[in-house]
């Protein structure tokens, strides 16, 4: 059959999958009064954009007749209408909805004209004076050379978001960079993978089996690893797993003997002993991780003399709770070690530890320094102790200009004694940015749960230094009779034991299925995925806001086990984003909706901005017209995003089980189905429990629920922290 020629302005985008860019959107065509649903692979394509398409006519079972789009590119409209949409739609600095419709009104068809070729003319629209015209023609200009990176790299599947941000990057030389070397877009460009450029790389005439490309290859496995927690990778599984990315355009010996060369240019590091490849920025992590834990440990102790029996009475006495035995010999440890690790679930007294040793040695005028990886446990902190914490990012004060943390080996943080927090959290480079900023003579306290999931990062810090047999360990397990009441807490032991929560005793719940254990703890048996989200969506708009009190998009919180399914993050998030947040002040970007209101979490780590992985906040305004979106962060800053930067911002109505680390939530919802069955691990649902301050609800087959429980394997990441902890 042959194809067909459509042309019309994107309308809404209804659906993508962010991994291979499957659309459905909606396509006004010109001359047309009626909306038509077109299908197909539209990287990055905006509501607002002119679309010229090629394609066929198909009828679908369930959604009736749709355009299969098999070819786009993106083309200026030439309707009065469509040039008002383009212009309306945020696409052009400067010019908003409503200096779109001035401007329409005012030069008609002639409008892009006008503005290339006539811009001082923009000054007879109302509102308009010289410098926004002078604003609005450089805008045009560089949206002028966008269009040509974007038509250049459409083909290759890359749509006009992230054209914008190789724009922003390389400028002018845009289109030369990319034909020179595709391969840097994967390692320069934040949302493109090695695929595309490799793909980029074969349309431009770069040779399958070139050098070039099987380095390119090598670093993106070994970048890839680094998202599974691993700080290296044996050679020989590089080879292979590189040979394969490359689909067999050079054999494994080749392979092996580029990773030879890459180490000789000192681009990767090979381990001999071990066999191991690192990064070179990994392997001075690690190395650098072992070499300052040990120099703390066996520096001179710099603290004062503390009588630490008596210490330990009065900060009891202070704060009116009895000390088991187990909380004293923490407080002990900590004021006699130089590096301690306070360990332990829910409900142990971790919070009232560390209150009592920052209580005795501020008494004894020390310097104390409070610090966490994310902001909400950093308030936890504030809130047990009355003093003053942060994130470890802010304590070590990132320079932007000179590209690192001012605080480091030569300029070390002014502390006697340093508290983290949520240490299971910390990657191999952040706590190797953390140490090498602590002086040699300071002590140092770590407090995490080990059995919670390891760090987002690469590495298994907490529990490397835990194994290694140079720090003094304590282990909490006794729940404070207070805390004895809570079933999140006693459920959440009995997960970490290998049991089953307890969710037999109470009555039979309002729906069949469902089973209250207490007031903070309820499982709602359900197997299918779509009523099972169906159900999430009926508790965070009508059932907990209506039994608990609990504003649905501040105090609620919804934990996937994963990002694909109907069930996953992804689909969850379109799902509630809709349900709480209809309406308002709305714009697409890579393939999501952003609007004022939104619950949304930043997803990586952007110094420039002073903002992190994880860090999570609301959408209070969006500009159309500066093309800036602000977000109000938890801990009361306004981020300012520039539209191309929206890759690193997503909705967080749902969030991964792991981004959830560190932080506590008044309520979590957690699906748990057989179809997450690759992520259904103890340590997993054990920590999206403890996330829950004041009520829990699992909504989850009996049979997802038996296979998380008793699946106590962790995959194992490799590293060799502890090996260098161990040999020193």
């Amino acid at each position: 059959m042959a194809t067909e020629q459509l042309r019309g302005t994107l309308e809404r985008i209804l659906y993508t999958n962010e991994e291979n860019h499957y659309t459905v959107a909606a396509l006004m065509p010109e001359d047309e009064r009626q909306t038509i649903s077109i299908v197909g692979n539209l990287a990055g394509v905006q509501c607002g954009e002119t679309l010229q398409l090629e394609g066929r006519w198909e009828v679908h079972r369930q959604f009736g007749r749709q355009f299969r789009v098999e070819k786009y590119e993106t083309v200026l409209p030439s309707s009065v209408t469509g040039i008002k949409k383009y212009l309306g739609s945020g696409l052009v600095k400067g010019i908003g909805p409503k200096f779109a419709e001035r401007i329409v009104k005012k030069f008609g068809e002639k409008t892009f004209e006008v503005i290339d070729q006539f811009s001082g003319k923009l000054r007879d629209v109302e509102g308009i004076g010289p410098e926004r015209a002078r604003k609005i023609k450089e805008a045009w200009s560089a949206q002028k050379v966008i269009r040509e990176v974007m038509i250049f790299l459409q083909s290759y599947g890359i749509g006009a978001s992230h054209a914008a941000k190789i724009y922003k990057l390389y400028g002018p030389e845009s289109i030369q960079v990319v034909k020179q070397n595709p391969y840097r877009l994967a390692e320069d460009v934040y949302g493109i993978g090695f695929k595309t450029a490799d793909q980029i790389a074969h349309n431009v005439g770069i040779p399958s089996d070139s050098a070039f490309r099987v380095r390119a290859g090598i670093k993106h496995v070994l970048q890839s690893v680094q998202e599974e927690g691993h700080t290296c990778y044996p050679h020989d599984q590089l080879a292979r797993d590189t040979a394969a990315l490359l689909a067999g355009s050079v054999n494994e010996s080749v392979v092996r003997q580029e990773i030879v060369s890459l180490a000789n240019e000192n681009e990767l590091k090979i381990e001999p002993e071990q066999n191991l490849v690192f990064l070179p920025g990994l392997h001075r992590a690690e190395e650098g991780v072992a070499q300052c834990v040990l120099g703390i440990v066996r520096a001179p102790h710099a603290l004062p003399p503390i009588q630490i029996e008596k210490a330990v009475s009065w900060a009891q006495e202070k704060s009116r709770v009895q000390f088991n035995e187990a909380q004293r010999q923490a407080i002990r440890a900590a004021l006699r070690s130089k590096l301690t690790v306070i360990t332990g679930g829910p409900g142990v007294g971790k919070t009232t530890i560390v209150r009592a040793i920052v209580q005795i040695l501020r008494a004894k005028q020390c310097r104390v320094l409070l610090a966490s990886p994310t902001g909400r446990a950093a308030k936890r902190l504030v809130e047990a102790t009355g003093g003053f914490a942060q994130t470890i990012h802010r304590l070590l004060k990132f320079d932007v200009q000179e590209h690192r943390f001012i605080h480091d080996r030569g300029n070390p943080l002014k502390a006697d004694v340093v508290i983290v927090d949520e240490s299971s959290m910390l990657d191999v480079r952040l706590a190797h940015n953390l140490f090498r900023a602590i002086p040699a003579t300071a002590s140092v306290v770590l407090i995490g749960d080990v059995d919670q999931l390891p760090s987002v990062g690469p590495g298994n810090v907490l529990r490397d230094v835990i194994d290694s047999g140079r720090v003094e360990v304590v282990r909490l397990t006794e729940i404070f009779r207070q805390q004895q009441q809570s079933q999140i807490v006693s459920n959440a032991h009995r997960i970490n034991q290998g049991q089953m929560p307890d969710v037999q005793t109470g009555e039979q719940g309002a729906k069949s299925g469902e089973r209250m254990a207490a007031e903070d703890f309820y499982l709602i048996e359900q197997e299918k995925p779509e009523q099972v989200a169906e159900t999430i969506q009926k508790l965070c708009t009508e059932r907990i806001p209506k039994k608990f009190g609990l504003d649905p998009v501040q105090e609620v919180q919804v934990l996937a086990p994963m990002h694909r399914g109907v069930c996953g993050v992804s689909n969850l998030n379109r799902v509630l984003q809709h349900a709480l947040n209809p309406d308002g002040m709305a714009i697409e970007r890579f393939g999501r909706i952003y609007r004022v209101g939104d619950k949304v979490m930043q997803t990586r780590n952007n110094y420039d901005l002073d903002v992190f992985n994880g860090d999570m906040g609301r959408i209070v305004q969006i500009d159309m017209i500066e093309q800036k979106l602000h977000a109000q962060m938890d801990d009361e800053r306004v981020i300012e995003y520039d539209f191309t930067d929206l890759d690193e911002l997503v909705p967080a109505y749902a969030i991964s089980i792991h981004k959830s680390q560190g932080s506590e939530y008044p309520c979590v919802i957690v699906p748990l189905l057989t179809q997450h069955f690759l992520m259904l691990q103890r340590n997993l649902l054990y920590t999206a429990v403890t996330r829950g301050k004041r009520l829990v609800v699992l909504i989850a087959s009996r049979k997802a629920l038996s296979m998380a429980v008793a699946n106590n394997s962790q995959a194992q990441r490799y590293g060799l922290l502890l090996h260098r902890l161990r040999k020193a």
